[in-house]
């Protein structure tokens, strides 16, 4: 029979590491000492803490000098004043707050602002006219498909905001500012379109 010697050196190899893990575990139990009989330190407090100073300090009286022609040195007595209150006191009650007299009222109207808008040609302001007046037109007929439907919060808004455009458009057309007016009723055409779609 033959002897397996790699075997021999792997079991030979492993019952050394085995008893060199045990003594290092075993000089580490002994190193750190008996958890039992240490006292925990505590740092919790340790950055806050203020030395204690005592409350008052007596210096030893001096002895008296044999030679008189030297004057004594006097005791020195520290004398400090009382610290200033934490809390400032009143003397006098606070004065009570008065509302400000509310401002006298214009009686006179102010001018309405007087309204920016770009100078256009007459045959732009005519293509503008004829461009607002179809796309409220086209709103309006898909603003009247969604009559008499229940619907849904987004298409009640989406409703909502195409009746205000309409009514802004018109406001801007009385005014005269064809552009703000086209602006606006094709915002209400594009937002009835989606609507409609929806529906």
């Amino acid at each position: 029979m033959t002897t397996n010697k790699p075997q021999h050196c792997s079991v030979k190899s492993r019952s050394h590491a085995c008893a060199s893990l045990v003594f290092c575990l075993c000089a580490l139990m002994m190193i750190s000492g008996c958890a039992e009989k240490k006292t925990p330190v505590s740092w919790r407090g340790a950055g806050l803490s203020r030395p204690v100073v005592p409350a008052t300090i007596t210096a030893p009286k001096p002895r008296p000098l044999p030679d008189e022609s030297v004057d004594p040195v006097p005791e020195l007595q520290l004398e400090l004043p009382p610290p200033p209150p934490l809390l400032a006191v009143r003397t006098a009650p606070a004065r009570p707050r008065v509302a400000p007299a509310p401002a006298a009222e214009n009686t006179a109207e102010r001018p309405e602002a007087p309204v920016i808008a770009p100078q256009m040609s007459d045959a732009e302001a005519s293509a503008a006219r004829q461009q607002m007046t179809f796309s409220i037109s086209e709103a309006e007929k898909n603003l009247a498909r969604s009559q008499g439907r229940t619907l849904n919060a987004t298409q009640s808004d989406l409703a909502t905001k195409i009746k205000q455009f309409i009514g802004d458009a018109q406001s801007a057309s009385r005014e005269g500012d064809w552009t703000r007016a086209r602006s606006l009723a094709t915002k209400a055409q594009v937002l009835s379109e989606e609507l409609a779609s929806s529906l």
